[in-house]
């Protein structure tokens, strides 16, 4: 057993509840640094210790971008579980992030 693994890709243990992420930015413009900032605080509030994210820089990794046929920025890909979701935006409204995720939360 291990210790304190939060968002380590390999701490898998369910891999129907682990989310599998993936945030598509343009360099340090300010949505993109809002995207960021907004899906970690997410992430670490509703899945802590059950998702992965990777974070790409378009500017840098445009054989990625193409790949997946990236159209508007920051884009959000869920890829795990099913079924795969895009979110477009800065992922400042977290009820609608929360939604595309799939994830329900008592109000």
């Amino acid at each position: 057993m291990t210790g304190n693994t939060d968002t380590e890709p390999n701490d898998q243990n369910d891999d129907d509840d682990h989310y599998v992420l993936r945030l598509f930015v343009t360099g340090a413009s300010l949505n993109s640094r809002r995207a960021v900032v907004n899906i970690k605080e997410i992430c670490e509030t509703y899945m802590k210790g059950k998702y992965s994210l990777e974070i790409v820089d378009v500017y840098q990794q445009k054989t990625i971008a193409e790949q997946e046929q990236i159209i508007a920025l920051p884009l959000l890909i869920k890829s795990a579980p099913l079924p795969a979701r895009r979110l477009i935006g800065d992922m400042s409204d977290t009820q609608k992030v929360l939604r595309g995720l799939g994830i329900s939360i008592e109000t």
